[in-house]
């Protein structure tokens, strides 16, 4: 989760919502890690989840990531979730719920949808002041600014 800490700062310095995420092999490998760019990319798409995710499976040339574990600063949203079960990501461990959004939880729980073919374990709180606090100070800023 600090890994994917720097990767929110990065985003952050970018002006872009500081998230960020990492994904680690079942052997504990960063196989790849991102911070958000929707902005920068001009790609609704481009959140640090889906970054990460599309690089790892470039890298295995393979859709699927069976095992793996994504560390994100923020409670994934739907395209997010949608995109970590089809990928077939074995965990996903989160800072901070996201109850505009967060599609593990908070929001929906795509986790526990009994239609879905994958059901990855969450494990939430994981540095949850740090991750919050990264989030809060940008979007005061944000305000202040406006």
């Amino acid at each position: 989760m600090e890994l994917a800490l720097v990767e929110a700062g990065k985003a952050r310095d970018m002006d872009e919502v500081p998230v960020g995420a990492v994904l680690v092999s079942p052997d504990g490998k960063v196989l790849s890690a991102d911070h958000n760019r929707p902005i920068a990319e001009c790609d609704p798409s481009a959140h640090a989840e889906m970054l990460v995710i599309r690089r790892a499976a470039r890298q295995a040339a393979n859709y699927r990531l069976p095992n793996t574990t994504l560390y994100v600063t923020v409670e994934p949203c739907v395209m997010c979730m949608g995109a970590v079960i089809h990928a077939r990501i074995g965990t996903v461990v989160f800072g901070v719920h996201d109850p505009k959004w967060g599609a593990a939880g908070s929001l929906y729980d795509f986790t526990k949808h009994s239609a879905l073919n994958h059901s990855p374990a969450v494990v939430a709180g994981v540095c949850e002041d740090a991750c919050r606090s990264i989030l809060q100070a940008f979007f005061e800023q944000r305000r202040a600014k406006h």
